[in-house]
């Protein structure tokens, strides 16, 4: 069975621009949707975290608002409940041995713009699956991870990518955007990436040589679907 890693955030706050603690963590759909994906498809699933602190759900990502209807967000919870063990267990970013790995895919959440934005092991990872042509999806807000990526030259492997995440627009409409000390689609932009927005929360995916990023919680199968076909193909 081949092994996909997902690495994912540790962090259960996101401190805003007053210095306030907003509870976070990773989004329910993001890592439930493509986990249950990949084992379905035949591939076995490792999840890893800063330190191997063992994840928390953002709780608002559970609620039926969020995710379209009771019944889907009954589905996304029991689907969590069966990988428990697994959640509470994760393995350390610092220790991975990226060549164990077909795949790597980062599910997204506010909590990665707190802890793997600045994580330099997570960003040594990312840089290493980038140049290895493996597969690798980034989701929602989880693009912030990307920032921590850096070259022995300091310069940031991901310039000149095309790349989508979490737009302003969408950050805007959730009641953040004003809220918070830097918005992920500017940072990458800054940085040079070559960001492709959609309309608000539409299901968008953007892949750009093994880089595939997908814009929002609503990407979430489309972005597991192309890693997918991206490992089946290789």
């Amino acid at each position: 069975m081949t092994a996909v890693l997902f690495v994912v955030t540790g962090a259960d706050h996101w401190t805003l621009a007053d210095g306030t603690l907003h509870p976070t963590g990773y989004w329910a759909e993001e890592l439930a949707t493509p986990h249950r994906l990949f084992r379905e498809a035949g591939f076995d699933v490792t999840i890893a975290t800063p330190g191997g602190v063992a994840p928390t759900v953002d709780a608002v990502s559970l609620a039926a608002r969020s995710t379209g209807g009771e019944e889907h967000a009954d589905a996304i919870a029991g689907y969590l409940a069966s990988i428990r063990a697994d959640l509470e267990n994760p393995v350390k970013v610092e220790e991975v041995d990226l060549d164990v790995y077909a795949a790597v895919l980062y599910p997204g959440g506010h909590g990665p713009m707190e802890d793997l934005a600045v994580n330099a092991d997570s960003g040594r990872l990312l840089t290493t699956a980038l140049d290895s042509g493996k597969p690798l999806g980034v989701l929602c807000h989880a693009p912030a991870a990307l920032l921590a990526a850096r070259r022995e030259d300091g310069g940031w492997p991901f310039a000149g990518y095309r790349m989508t995440g979490f737009t302003n627009d969408e950050e805007a409409a959730a009641g953040f955007a004003g809220k918070a000390k830097w918005l992920v689609q500017d940072r990458l932009v800054e940085l040079g990436a070559d960001f492709r927005a959609a309309a608000p929360f539409s299901e968008h995916v953007v892949a750009d040589r093994n880089l595939h990023t997908g814009q929002n919680p609503a990407s979430s199968e489309q972005l597991a679907r192309h890693l997918i076909d991206a490992l089946n193909r290789s």
